[in-house]
């Protein structure tokens, strides 16, 4: 493969402009979709962990609500890894947890102030019952997004080395498999266990996770999509040879 070739969708070789990147010897150029693919991951975030307090029924089956939108970012994830390379994923990925972090911040000091009460706002109740998540409740989601988000990239990352960049639904699917599962073990065993017996956590776990990768591979057409349009776009296809795969390394 020459610098000036790539895989677009796993399967088929097309021509990029002379800057496309087989390797991560250096980080691609933020561009302004980048800047667009970014703030979308960040936005899907952040409405997901604001409406997943409330539960829904879907086909019999206990969910939170956010499993119509947090699904989307782990393609997003796909999206970003398969093009930009880890370094650029691993910033989008803590860029994430800051602005996530804010939110709920921002949330909960505004349940500390005082409220002025009836008749012009007497919802203080209703406020703390939506937002007033408990902190180990939150404590868990951060570590199962951190968690489950850099697996789900790592594993795009080497697995697109080793196929030489073909195949791409093996490692969008492949990486969601690990990364959702551990993601959703994460957070369910932290936030449940010994509050919810322990069959009806296993079913959570397992139905959220299942749903999670069935919503990827139904996916798998758009992200091929995406990918070629993105990949076309930037003149970029991003091989991380030789790139710590150290959540931290960008520290240094």
């Amino acid at each position: 493969m020459t610098p000036a070739q790539s895989t677009t969708d796993g399967d088929s070789r097309s021509g990029y402009p002379a800057h496309n990147m087989n390797n991560s010897n250096a980080t691609p150029q933020v561009t302004g979709l980048l800047v667009v693919l970014a703030a979308l991951f960040v936005t899907l975030l952040i409405t997901s962990n604001i409406i997943v307090v409330k539960i829904v029924l879907i086909w019999g089956r206990v969910l939170p609500a956010a499993i119509v939108l947090f699904p989307i970012t782990y393609i997003l994830g796909d999206v970003l890894t398969e093009v930009y390379g880890f370094r650029i994923a691993r910033r989008v990925i803590w860029l994430g947890f800051l602005c996530n972090a804010i939110a709920v911040a921002g949330i909960w000091i505004g349940g500390l102030l005082p409220a002025v009460g009836a008749p012009v706002w007497d919802a203080q109740d209703a406020y703390q019952t939506i937002f007033g998540q408990t902190p180990r409740v939150l404590v868990s989601s951060f570590a199962g997004y951190l968690v489950g988000e850099f697996t789900n990239s790592m594993v795009l990352s080497r697995m697109k080395v080793a196929t030489g960049g073909r195949w791409l639904w093996t490692r969008t699917i492949g990486s969601t498999i690990v990364g959702q599962g551990v993601d959703s073990a994460v957070f369910i065993l932290a936030a449940f266990a010994g509050v919810i017996p322990g069959s009806i956590l296993v079913e959570m776990l397992l139905t959220q996770w299942a749903v999670k990768v069935l919503y990827e591979a139904v996916a798998t057409p758009a992200t091929y999509a995406v990918v070629t349009y993105v990949k076309r776009r930037e003149g970029i296809d991003t091989y991380d040879r030789d790139v710590s795969l150290n959540p931290l390394a960008f520290l240094r």
